[in-house]
């Protein structure tokens, strides 16, 4: 079967918007366990990915899991259509007689890395505030009978019951971005700008080459069109080109995590900028710190691009505007 026209810039953002949905939705238990691993410091609240999903879900229930995840669902449509049709279209623009060079692959990774960041940024920002306050909240200490009794009060003989620390306010998307526009600017929402875009361009140059030649394996061409991949290709070129990106840039993506979380547990340290991050992470906590999350970052990316690719490659934007049509 031979390939599709090159499909319209509106189906490839219906496309990448459809298939953000639908990975973030599957995966995003996973990427709340990977933000709180990375961010962990002196005090290990989690020993493991299924460690802290488990606590997670004893203490925040089963929702907690999701914590984040309407800001992720909210700007994951335009960070993914970015992404992938920017890709596209870079890979479009830099061929040459329908063939493109491994440079012009990672060029157009690139571009696409550099374009997504925009709006990946404040996404992030936001949603690592989110996903991060349950692990604070199980680093604050719980008082004891004795401490919580008030002072003064007549002795008895009857324990009291177990006290219960009042939770704190929980936290808003709506109310952390109305306080970083407050007090920081525009600027506030993008906080680690820097090391999201130090993350994102390698991941890039990495993933969109390596997907494209394991999605062309033992295709064969017809003149100058290739055959069609099918969706069980697609599916695991994202998955198999996925993994490899994603871990490779760990110890950036720690970076950036540890830069945009604004809220520390006792003991942890701030930084000042991504040099700073990176001397502290290694002189406290050495150079594994870096592959801290780098599990589930795998376990997040590999079926997130699967996915997104797989639908990317039905056409889903393609069939809904012959509809509309």
């Amino acid at each position: 079967m031979a390939e599709k026209q090159v499909s319209s810039l509106p189906a490839k953002l219906i496309n990448g918007g459809v298939a953000g949905l639908v990975g973030v939705t599957c995966v995003f238990p996973i990427d709340l366990a990977k933000t709180r691993l990375q961010n962990q410091q002196g005090v290990q609240v989690y020993e493991g990915m299924l460690d802290c999903l488990s606590k997670t879900v004893r203490s925040e229930g089963y929702f907690g899991c999701y914590r984040g995840a309407a800001v992720n669902l909210t700007l994951v449509t335009p960070e993914k259509a970015i992404k992938l049709a920017a890709n596209d279209v870079f890979r479009q623009k830099l061929s040459r007689d329908g063939h493109l060079p491994l440079w012009g692959e990672v060029l157009a990774g690139c571009g696409a890395g550099t374009c997504q960041v925009v709006v990946t940024t404040p996404m992030e920002m936001l949603k690592i505030q989110l996903q991060d306050a349950g692990r604070l909240a199980a680093q604050r200490p719980v008082p004891t009978p004795a401490q919580a009794a008030a002072p003064g009060a007549a002795p008895t003989l009857v324990a009291p019951p177990p006290a219960r620390p009042s939770p704190p306010p929980r936290a808003s998307a709506m109310g952390i971005t109305a306080e970083l526009l407050k007090t920081k600017g525009l600027a506030g929402l993008y906080r680690g700008a820097g090391a999201t875009l130090m993350r994102d361009v390698p991941f890039s140059m990495i993933y969109f080459p390596l997907f494209a030649n394991l999605n062309a394996l033992g295709r064969e061409k017809l003149g100058d069109v290739q055959a069609r991949a099918p969706f069980w290709q697609s599916f695991m070129a994202g998955c198999g080109a996925g993994s490899v990106a994603a871990v490779a840039v760990t110890p950036l993506d720690v970076i950036k995590t540890r830069l945009q979380t604004l809220q520390k547990g006792a003991g942890e340290d701030t930084y000042k900028g991504i040099v700073d991050c990176t001397q502290r992470i290694m002189m406290r906590e050495g150079p594994s710190a870096f592959l801290k999350g780098a599990t589930c970052r795998a376990l997040v990316i590999a079926p997130l691009f699967g996915i997104a690719q797989g639908v990317y490659f039905l056409g889903v934007g393609e069939t809904l505007l012959d509809l509309l049509g």
